[in-house]
């Protein structure tokens, strides 16, 4: 792919991720507890994973991250998003090959996992008290479910890209 059509999609995929992402935020949270989303941005960096690569993929979710605490965020939501972004796209760098195209499901489910455990270690970190572990399993099985969504809907619009030949 020409450099310059490689950085236009960068840029596109980008801008998709932080519309979701800003739309999300003003959807009320699916569950009373704090730190639950659905994370529907995630879906754009395991389509950019699968099709630009892991670096791209990581450019697009920092941008993304950066700018969406700008626009809906604080200082902390830029902490808690960095954190857990970091943790889950690392998570997503080791297994999204070895799972493959087919099973990328299963990537955003631990992916959704990681990137609430990095939450709870920076919160951990702000607050200064274990006791924020307390929501880890809630925040395990939310991970699980929106991370399995979310995969899911990367595999699905992935099918389709591949059938009009992206």
């Amino acid at each position: 792919m020409p450099k310059t059509r490689r950085l236009a999609l960068m840029a596109l995929l980008t801008a998709i991720a932080l519309t979701i992402f800003v739309v999300e935020a003003q959807i009320p949270a699916p569950a009373p507890i704090p730190g639950v989303k659905l994370g529907l941005a995630n879906i754009i960096t395991l389509i950019t994973m699968r099709l630009l690569g892991k670096r791209e993929a990581g450019a697009v979710l920092l941008v993304r991250v950066l700018m969406g605490a700008m626009f809906v965020g604080s200082p902390s939501t830029l902490l808690f998003s960095a954190a857990g972004g970091a943790l889950a796209y690392l998570l997503m760098c080791l297994l999204a090959e070895r799972f493959g195209p087919d099973r990328l499901w299963i990537v955003s489910a631990l992916a959704g996992i990681a990137h609430n455990a990095g939450q709870l270690l920076a919160c951990a970190l702000v607050v200064k008290t274990p006791g924020v572990f307390a929501y880890a399993p809630v925040l395990a099985a939310s991970g699980v479910i929106t991370g399995v969504f979310t995969g899911l809907a990367a595999q699905y619009l992935l099918k389709a890209l591949k059938k009009v030949k992206f």
